[in-house]
């Protein structure tokens, strides 16, 4: 039986645990998901019974697909505080695990996306199962990576993290780890056991150590053509360079950017430069609330949600729909301060 709330908070031993538990969303997060995640980490840091959090799913597919972008749809027709009330307490969670002063471990077994990331990649000791696939898809909706996603992405070896970002490519628990997103790779059956050791009191970075598997990354060997394509600082130059590589990988890049938001890459790829400038996760998250904010004023993000989520018809219709039409002007509105920036 699932939980009414979405998501079960609860002491397991030493540790306090939260279990993502609204399995016919794929756990996408809402307020309500939210509220009582942040409630119970504010009530398990004053308690000294609790050595540890936990934060892991009931389904075995997927620990969590992202953000309720149906609701960030709804209230991208008329209701747009809503999605901003949204964002506004999904950032505090992620800022909040983060900086908690206990440790936080999350276990990414299954599907990770979006804001999926934003509370499994943030946390202290951040284990990938065998089977976790990771990304940040949001080009392909009309919206810019957010939950802090472009700082991780940031410190990811050579131009990986761009190309990540531009295609919302899926990488496997082996390239997570490679792409600084997770700590350990860890067999799925394995889970079990470890979070008995750490409600046992074991600590944290000892058990994910020991339990941990060898990663195996293929994207290293795509490193040379990832690292020239993208070495370029705009979308255009980008596609230009993909255009004229021949391995299957580059093909799919290709065809993957080609199919965004032409406004989206534009203020995606800025965000990604903006990114290595960041001091830390409260800045890139302020930013990420600019940045939706206006999204919410675009006619994209609403049209690409209907085509990937409410309609599924695969073919939204953006606008603009070339990216000679997107300007810089027009991407640093994206990014100007706002009368409520977001304070953390």
């Amino acid at each position: 039986m699932t939980h009414p709330d979405g998501v079960a908070c609860r002491r397991d031993g030493a540790v306090g645990r939260i279990t993502l538990d609204r399995p016919t969303s794929r756990n996408a997060l809402d307020l309500t998901m939210i509220r009582r995640m942040l409630d119970a980490l504010t009530r398990w840091e004053r308690d000294t019974d609790v050595d540890a959090i936990v934060i892991d799913s009931s389904d075995d597919r997927t620990f969590c697909a992202g953000g309720d972008i149906v609701a960030v749809h709804d209230a991208a027709h008329g209701h747009r505080e809503r999605a901003r009330l949204l964002w506004r307490e999904e950032y505090r969670l992620d800022a909040r695990i983060a900086h908690y002063p206990k440790p936080v471990v999350t276990l990414m077994n299954g599907l990770t996306l979006g804001g999926g990331m934003g509370i499994g990649c943030h946390a202290s000791v951040r284990i990938v199962s065998d089977r976790a696939a990771l990304a940040m898809p949001e080009v392909a909706i009309g919206l810019a990576p957010d939950v802090a996603g472009t700082l991780l992405l940031s410190r990811a070896p050579g131009r990986i993290g761009v190309h990540l970002a531009l295609t919302g490519q899926r990488v496997d628990a082996h390239d997570a780890v490679y792409c600084g997103l997770a700590d350990h790779v860890v067999a799925s059956s394995s889970l079990s056991p470890l979070v008995a050791d750490l409600a046992a009191g074991c600590p944290p970075t000892a058990v994910g150590a020991e339990y941990a598997v060898k990663p195996r990354p293929a994207l290293p060997t795509h490193r040379a053509w990832i690292d020239d394509c993208y070495g370029t600082r705009d979308v255009e130059g980008i596609l230009q360079r993909l255009s004229r590589r021949t391995e299957p990988t580059a093909v799919d890049a290709l065809d993957a950017i080609s199919a965004g938001a032409p406004t989206a890459l534009k203020v995606t790829l800025r965000a990604m430069e903006m990114a290595h400038t960041h001091s830390g996760i409260g800045q890139c998250l302020r930013q990420d609330y600019r940045v939706c904010s206006r999204f919410l004023l675009h006619p994209d993000l609403a049209e690409g949600i209907r085509a990937a989520v409410i309609d599924k018809d695969r073919t939204p219709k953006w606008d603009p729909a070339d990216l000679t039409a997107v300007t810089d002007a027009d991407v640093d509105r994206f990014f100007q301060p706002l009368d409520d920036d977001l304070v953390l």
